[in-house]
């Protein structure tokens, strides 16, 4: 049959279906149809009278009239056309590519290309929608059947937004002319499709409303599948400039034209996110680019429940901050006299989805005409030379990084914002929980408990000190060795448990003579260290200078972006600091070996560069290790540019950068054996030295002199050795003394903010930009402290992590997060579909927060009072948990219903209200203070009212002692009184009991507004209040001698506060929906 040609108005393609069907398929097999329209329109399609599903077999006779599909094809074997599978010249169940079609117009024939122009003129029902793509595609030639192609198999490989300016300059080019297709052509399909026109105004452009200025924004948006096409309500949409922004890894680019940004030929507007940056790029590029800082995210989640929302095929709800109008309203005008838009924001997950937003929010505000180029570019580091070469390297925004963006932050929210609630539910004060601050805190509580179920052990150890020549000798020198062998057999550490058994050796060693039996000399090459990633960059400078991850990062940082050298010049210190790629450069590594070479010589620099690769979990290492820009750039020449703590990193950073192309150094190792005649007791001494210094001249250079880690005696070890390498074989040796010492086992020590940072590291939990916020939401949640650098967590934290890992035990898991950000790398990659994984990982996790939603509070009491029943109850007698005031009731651990706290009260609550003792997971600064909070105080009754006759009791509760008149009933709650201002509790005596529990006080009537003035008694003392305004007593005033002339004078006073609710001011616009 011969080949004819088929118009379909109406299709919604996937991005790169119609090319690789006209280049694969057509090419190589027998044509077919195969189309995919959204579900809505399926839908439509199905119910509507003039729309008909396509038959499994249509085939058209070349020549033949116009017609209307319903009456044109002869449906033999319909399929419904809401989720069918097939195509034509093929049986239904044959093709794995769904057909769904909302039919609006066919074409057959010579008359193809004439009709378009008519056809989509029509209404509604017979005209393609604004932003689907229509295309012209081919029926079969003649066979049905046979070769022909599954579309399962035409693999996906163009996933590339085309511009929609590509567009109409080919089809300007073309205009008005019409293809020859004659009745009887021999062409091949794939020929005639190609020779054929899309008619211009099937293209439409898309019309946006401009966002309103200056209020918050929120949108929802739903990112589309890699091989869909972008329509209106998406996220994604089709950008109407010039370029495309949006391309997959998978996609090639040699076919991408851009237009020149450097040597610049027109006006360009460069967006990256600081301002520091900004000011030094500017100065590199001239008075041709406008360099503008974005101030980081220009949009993001908004901070409430239902921003992802999982039903709708997870769409997101946006919101743009206030400031971020005045930064998108100046780059909107400066795009106004600009041909090119160059987004240059940090080159990793964080910044590609800051080039993306930055788009978006754009596009909404009609600030990117139709000549505006866009592109991507990305700068390792700020120096001009590598400003220049990045700019002569643009790209497209990386679809897949995007992605990878979207559902990392799709899942924190969804965890966050589905546990965070029941938190607040079940354990009062306990704020939040995140994918990997809850993986973060479990490794913190896991050792910590470790800790408290450790036994110590206690061992001994044994050094004796020999000397080589007669004690009378002046000219002597002392060998320290220890204890190894011991009655022939060798020694472990335990292996002397007691001081009886280490005194008993004792004994035997002062009985014996000693003599040395055996020397070794050896040699081991010590390697350099690998150059800095982000996370052990934030160890060293943990471990060496006391910085603390967050802060470590900031510094870095600041050296990233560029500071102002003494020439005048601005330009960036180091690479870009959150990476966890090992490699460097060659041109870096081969400077660094020429510097080396000059500096320290050449037998200290290696033959070859040193390349290095990372051996832990899910390293994506997409960057350059942290370097310095410019090896040649010493820390001494930066001494009055930055400030001590800069200087400090920098000069880490150069070290560890020149150590690292280095030769290893050589150390030379000797052990000498000093024993008893028959080598039943023997005693080791070792020493080492450095024969070469290899790389570690570096660290020992003057460069590095602040933070030299070589120790300082070197020169000790040197005579050390020389001692021990003149002793000779069967030389006698008198002993001088013999020590014994006592120890005790330790448990793992807790992590530092170095050491946790690389057990994330090694699990593969985090990234190396989430290392130090994950590390500073856990002290802002108060879940964890510091205390001499050791990171110790509170009690509130190990309920929370108890709580996690009793109802959302995957969640907590170290393998959950580590497999998720393999996934997510995955992504990243392309490899893994962004919405498949967000659908697999919630629905597992939705089962959890259903099953943890009805889950009783009382529960949750129990579970933790089984969990830390041995701290909870160890302040108690005699661990009696009998409650002291009703004598029936148990002490049992509970949860507070108001505010914040946790306490161990009676059962048989309400009729017995006892209190034994109030938690609240805040550890005090010393131990006595630590030790007075966890002990159990009882109310102590300091006598009978005179008037009532009812009990003064001195009682202690969450804000500190306080005296209370009468006992706890159900609806009569006792007068109270604070004793906060009182140092010393014990002094307090029924007198002053009476006297305190008279307040407040009414002093009298402002004569202003005839309101009372009282006098009141609170926790930081006594005040003087009229309406609003309140005024503290001075402590050296007494409250008896306080009058309402004095209240009054205290009101008009400088110390006066106003309490209450502040009046309200009128209440912002809601935000517009985008």
């Amino acid at each position: 049959m011969d080949a004819s040609v088929v118009k379909v108005m109406g299709m919604t393609w996937y991005r790169g279906q119609f090319s690789q069907l006209q280049n694969r398929a057509f090419r190589s097999y027998p044509p077919r149809i195969c189309l995919k329209c959204p579900s809505v329109q399926a839908e439509r399609s199905k119910r509507s009278p003039v729309r008909a599903g396509i038959s499994c077999a249509l085939k058209l006779k070349t020549g033949t009239k116009i017609y209307p599909l319903r009456s044109c094809a002869s449906v033999s074997s319909p399929f419904s056309a809401s989720r069918a599978m097939a195509s034509i010249g093929c049986e239904l169940l044959n093709s794995g590519m769904p057909i769904n079609v909302s039919f609006y117009g066919l074409v057959g024939g010579p008359w193809a290309t004439s009709y378009a122009s008519n056809i989509i003129s029509r209404s509604y029902s017979h005209t393609a929608k604004a932003g689907t793509r229509n295309r012209i595609i081919s029926t079969e030639g003649g066979s049905s059947g046979k070769n022909t192609t599954d579309a399962a198999e035409v693999p996906d490989s163009s996933k590339k937004i085309s511009g929609a300016k590509e567009v109409r300059k080919g089809k300007s080019k073309s205009k008005n002319k019409q293809p020859k297709v004659p009745p009887e052509s021999n062409l091949t399909v794939a020929e005639v499709v190609e020779s054929v026109d899309t008619p211009k105004t099937v293209q439409k452009k898309v019309k946006r409303s401009p966002a309103r200025k200056k209020k918050p924004s929120v949108e929802s948006s739903s990112l589309p599948k890699p091989n869909e096409d972008f329509t209106g309500k998406s996220n994604l949409k089709v950008s109407p400039t010039p370029t495309s922004c949006l391309v997959s890894k998978a996609t090639s680019q040699g076919g991408k034209a851009w237009p020149q940004l450097y040597p610049p030929i027109s006006k360009s507007v460069v967006v990256v996110e600081s301002v520091t940056k900004a000011k030094v790029i500017q100065g590199y590029l001239g008075d041709m680019y406008e360099v503008l800082p974005s101030y980081g995210h220009v949009r993001d989640l908004a901070a409430r429940s239902g921003s992802v929302r999982p039903d709708d095929d997870f769409s997101m709800v946006w919101e743009v901050p206030s400031p971020a109008w005045s930064h998108l309203k100046s780059i909107k005008v400066a795009l106004s006299g600009a041909q090119n838009l160059i987004l240059a924001s940090d080159p990793d997950r964080e910044g590609e989805a800051i080039a993306w937003h930055l788009i978006e929010m754009l596009q909404q505000q009609d600030a990117l005409r139709e000549d505006v180029s866009i592109a991507r570019v990305v700068f390792n580091e700020i120096t001009e030379s590598s400003i220049k070469s990045s700019l002569q390297a643009p790209r497209n925004i990386d679809a897949d990084l995007v992605h990878a963006y979207l559902a990392r932050r799709a899942l924190d929210y969804l965890i966050g914002f589905n546990v965070s609630p029941l938190l607040w539910r079940k354990l009062p004060g306990c704020q939040s929980a995140g994918r990997v601050q809850s993986a973060a805190l479990a490794l913190i509580c896991d050792r910590e408990k470790e800790i408290d179920d450790f036994k110590s052990t206690e061992y001994w150890t044994i050094n004796a000190y020999f000397q080589n020549n007669n004690l009378n000798s002046t000219n002597n020198a002392t060998v320290t060795s220890h204890l190894t062998h011991f009655d022939s057999k060798k020694l472990n550490q335990l292996s002397i448990s007691s001081d009886v058994e280490a005194k008993s050796i004792e004994e035997k060693i002062n009985l014996s003579k000693f003599e040395v039996i055996g020397s070794k000399t050896s040699k081991t090459r010590r390697n350099p260290p690998m150059p800095y990633i982000t996370s052990t960059i934030q160890q060293d400078a943990a471990n060496k200078l006391n910085f603390s991850a967050s802060y470590t990062m900031k510094v870095a940082q600041k050296l990233y972006e560029g500071v102002e050298l003494s020439d005048g010049k601005a330009t960036g210190l180091i690479t870009y600091m959150r990476t966890d790629g090992l490699h460097l450069s060659d041109e870096a590594a081969k400077s660094i070996q020429n510097f080396v070479v000059e500096k320290y010589g050449p037998n200290f620099a290696t033959k070859s560069t040193r390349k290095y690769f990372k051996k832990v979990k899910n390293a994506q290492e997409a960057h350059e290790a942290i370097r310095p820009t410019d090896i040649r750039r010493v820390p001494s020449s930066l001494a009055g540019v930055l400030d001590a703590d800069s200087l400090n990193l920098y000069t880490l950073i150069w070290c560890r950068t020149m150590a690292c192309q280095m030769e290893p150094a050589i150390i030379e190792q000797l052990r000498c054996d000093i024993g008893n005649a028959d080598q039943s007791i023997v005693f080791r001494s070792t020493c080492s030295r450095v024969e070469f210094l290899g790389y570690q001249a570096a660290y020992a250079d003057a460069e590095t002199i602040r933070v030299r880690h070589i120790d300082d005696d070197g020169g000790h070890r040197n005579d050390v050795f020389e001692i021990l390498s003149k002793l000779k074989y069967g030389q006698p040796l008198y002993l001088t003394s013999v020590e014994l010492d006592e120890h005790h086992t330790e448990p793992l020590p807790r992590y530092s903010e170095g050491s946790l940072v690389k057990k994330l590291e090694e699990l593969g939990i985090g990234r190396p930009s989430t290392y130090a916020t994950t590390i500073k939401v856990l002290k802002d949640r108060k879940y964890i402290t510091m205390k001499s650098r050791a990171l110790i967590p509170e009690f509130r934290g190990r309920m929370v992590s108890a709580f996690l890992s009793h109802y959302f035990s995957e969640v907590t898991d170290y393998s959950f997060t580590a497999d998720m950000e393999a996934e997510l790398d995955n992504v990243s990659g392309g490899i893994t579909e962004w919405k498949g994984l967000l659908k697999d990982y919630w629905t597992r996790f939705s089962k959890y927060c259903e099953s943890a939603s009805g889950v009783h509070i009382h529960q949750v009491e129990k579970m933790l009072e089984k969990t830390f029943g041995d701290f909870l109850f160890s302040s108690l007698r005699d661990r009696n948990r009998t409650c002291p005031s009703c004598l029936a009731g148990t002490l049992v651990f509970k949860v507070s219903r108001f505010g914040a706290g946790y306490f161990i009260g009676c059962d048989q609550h309400p009729k017995c209200k006892y209190i034994a003792q109030t938690l609240y997971g805040e550890d005090n600064d010393n131990d006595i203070q630590d030790q007075q909070k966890r002990s159990v105080e009882e109310p102590k009754l300091l006598g009978l009212h005179p008037a009532s006759q009812d009990k003064i009791l001195l009682k202690c509760g969450p804000y500190g002692h306080y005296v209370q008149l009468g006992e706890d009933r159900k609806g009569h709650p006792p007068k109270r009184a604070s004793l906060s201002h009182i140092k010393d509790v014990a002094s307090v005596t029924l007198d002053i009991a009476i006297d305190l529990l008279q307040y407040p006080v009414t002093l009298g009537n402002h004569p202003d507004d005839s309101q009372p003035v009282i006098l009141k008694l609170a926790k930081g003392g006594f005040s003087v209040r009229h309406r609003r305004t309140i005024a503290p007593v001075p402590k050296n005033l007494k409250p008896s001698e306080i009058t309402l002339e004095k209240g009054l004078e205290l009101l008009n006073g400088k110390d006066v506060k106003r309490c209450g609710r502040p009046k309200q001011k009128k209440s912002a616009e809601p935000a517009e929906a985008m």
